[in-house]
């Protein structure tokens, strides 16, 4: 008979940014970063972008403390890098809430807002207008 082993805490956040959701699973670890089943390094190749996704790690010195599994989905490279940020620090937060002195200061856990402005009627784009003829 197999011995049943203790759960394994697991601290989740979900982060958003632009059109990119990431449902991020902290667990105890060695600092292992896996995205979407791929590692870090394969899954943001831009290295400016995986940089920014794992900036609370960093930020907090808990980097090699935590395991990170990542599920991303909508939008860019950027915005998903944005999401997966958002969502660690939000798990961060719920591993360790002496943390969110940190996580507030550097802006990691308010919501970036910003999104695309729709395209408007009667234009090519959201503000770009038509080419103006004056005869």
């Amino acid at each position: 008979m197999a011995k049943a082993s203790a759960p394994v805490e697991a601290f989740l956040g979900t982060g958003r940014r632009k059109t990119s959701v990431a449902r991020v699973r902290l667990v105890a670890g060695t600092g292992k970063v896996v995205v979407n089943d791929r590692t870090a390094e394969e899954y943001l190749t831009v290295p400016n972008q995986r940089t920014i996704a794992l900036q609370p790690l960093v930020e907090t010195q808990s980097a090699g403390k935590f395991d990170a599994f990542i599920s991303v989905e909508g939008g860019g490279v950027s915005g998903q890098a944005g999401a997966i940020r958002h969502g660690i620090a939000r798990a961060l937060l719920k591993a360790s809430p002496d943390l969110k002195p940190v996580l507030r200061e550097k802006g990691y856990l308010t919501r970036d807002s910003r999104m695309k402005e729709r395209k408007k009627y009667g234009q090519p784009g959201a503000r770009k207008r038509f080419q103006f003829s004056k005869r």
